[in-house]
């Protein structure tokens, strides 16, 4: 495989349980798949993410942000230098809770994908099935995009939509909506990694 064609060596973010790690984990081992998980990376320590990438062979590191206190470019700039030494070329927000400085998102721009449990630009932030049910819509979803400084504002890679039952509640919607970012991510993760997905100038473009 020339370099051109390489594998991206990709750095998964998380905070937790990581399922959205594990469906790109089981992704990068179908043939052909452009990108390869090289590290999963936890703010908080000991989260089950972390014993599951070890499962995959995923090689993992923790950067406990408490240990940073209220400076945020201090833990940042911890984390920078742990994808720089394992060569990442990709950054993947899985499940990871914590805001982004601009100083990161400025130094990943184009590098760092997010997936966000609602259809944007609809129901941004926190609690999206709660907000899709009191707003009555008949379809939800999730969508991949590229991280901006702005929170949940990047230009949209790929969505998927899952329809609004009669009798959901957000238990029942957002278990709806997980099985799609499932399949969503590393779907959205191959268009990013093999270049069919590139941010210019802030809009994404394909081909």
């Amino acid at each position: 495989m020339s370099d051109r064609h390489a594998r991206k060596r990709v750095g998964v973010l998380i905070s937790g349980r990581g399922s959205n790690m594990v469906s790109l984990a089981e992704a990068a081992q179908t043939p052909g798949y452009p990108a390869d998980i090289a590290l999963v990376v936890s703010n908080i320590p000991d989260v089950a993410g972390l014993e599951r990438a070890r499962g995959f062979g995923i090689a993992t590191a923790t950067v406990d942000h408490r240990t940073f206190g209220k400076d945020r470019e201090a833990f940042e700039r911890a984390v920078d230098e742990v994808l720089r030494v394992n060569q990442i070329d990709l950054v993947v927000l899985a499940g990871f809770m914590r805001i982004l400085t601009p100083w990161f998102v400025q130094r990943w721009e184009g590098r760092m994908i997010n997936i966000h449990p609602s259809l944007l630009p609809l129901f941004k932030g926190t609690h999206t099935h709660a907000q899709a049910l009191a707003a009555g819509v008949s379809e939800h979803g999730c969508s991949v995009h590229f991280v901006v400084p702005e929170l949940d504002a990047g230009p949209v890679i790929l969505q998927a939509k899952v329809p609004v039952l009669a009798g959901d509640d957000e238990e029942t919607l957002s278990q709806r909506v997980l099985v799609e970012e499932h399949k969503l991510y590393p779907a959205a993760l191959a268009e990013v990694a093999s270049g069919r997905a590139r941010l210019v100038g802030g809009v994404v473009e394909r081909g």
